[in-house]
């Protein structure tokens, strides 16, 4: 079956996104010639911006219920697709127009991570079951941020910490990130703060203790200018939130610490990504010391 139209049913959240970009990496493998148009969320889409074969992105808009709902499958069915990859499965697939339709529903076995259960929905049509690596891409206009905004940093070992997450319990508190930053001053040039405007504050009590050079970019980014400034770092330290996705997506050594949730299905994709969870499952609970001793381990090994 020739295939030059696709279309990738994604998820909502930033992380989630990210996550399912080894799906669109592997498509775009076996179908080098295709488009791809995907499904998303206003926000999260924009990380499929500079995606060299996609075609476009559509956006679902949640809060409009099911009249939105209905004028999303209405622009859908506009088009015949040659293929329908559908990581929601929530039904949606079979209402649109397509040859073939891949979905939850009808996948093959799948390992424990969520990139794994994304990858099994297309186990049907992928030998070898190989899983590529998440990706982001980023454009000229990014890069020339995040090389302006690092421009008066002295060397390249820049450790980016991510003090934010979109929940309170999966937050480790900024003075531990501080005192991170601190135990691992000798092995780092500079520290690049990254996250949302709602992140300042957390930011600023890392920076106010900082005695290594610092740029703090809280709420001064985009998500790709997010993206390309994490490309340039050395290392990265986050709690469980987009930004721990995508600098895995970039490369570089993540670490990530978890608190509520399953560190072991949404642990950042990547063969430099690393987690760790404190035992009784609260974040606060979990000591700079462990963090400091796993991150050390970590850029030995990268």
């Amino acid at each position: 079956m020739t295939v030059e139209r696709v279309l990738v049913v994604g998820l909502s959240n930033i992380g989630d996104a990210v996550l399912t970009t080894p799906v669109l990496e592997r498509l775009h493998q076996l179908y080098p010639q295709a488009r791809m148009d995907v499904v998303g969320d206003r926000r999260s889409s924009a990380l499929f911006t500079h995606c060299p074969y996609l075609g476009r992105v559509i956006h679902r808009d949640k809060n409009r219920g099911w009249r939105g709902r209905l004028a999303l499958i209405r622009e859908l069915r506009r088009v015949r697709y040659d293929l329908i990859v559908d990581l929601r499965t929530d039904g949606m697939a079979y209402l649109l127009r397509a040859r073939r339709r891949l979905t939850k529903w009808h996948r093959g076995p799948h390992g424990p991570h969520a990139v794994e259960d994304h990858m099994s929905v297309i186990a049907a049509i992928n030998p070898g079951a190989e899983i590529p690596p998440a990706a982001v891409w980023t454009g000229e206009d990014e890069r020339a941020f995040a090389n302006k905004a690092l421009a008066d940093l002295r060397g390249t070992r820049w450790l980016a910490l991510a003090p934010g997450a979109n929940w309170p319990p999966k937050t480790w508190p900024a003075e531990k990130f501080a005192a991170l930053a601190e135990a691992v001053r000798e092995h780092f040039d500079a520290l690049i703060l990254v996250g949302g405007p709602d992140d300042r504050a957390r930011c600023e009590t890392i920076r106010s203790h900082a005695s290594l050079p610092c740029v703090d970019l809280a709420g001064e980014t985009s998500l790709l200018e997010a993206a390309a400034v994490l490309g340039r770092c050395a290392a990265f330290v986050g709690n469980d939130s987009g930004l721990g996705h995508m600098a895995a997506a970039a490369g570089i050594p993540t670490l990530t610490v978890f608190g509520p949730g399953r560190p072991w299905r949404y642990h950042p994709w990547g063969a430099n990504a690393v987690w760790l969870v404190s035992d009784s499952g609260r974040i606060e609970d979990l000591e700079v010391n462990t963090v400091v001793q796993r991150l050390e381990a970590m850029i030995a090994t990268s």
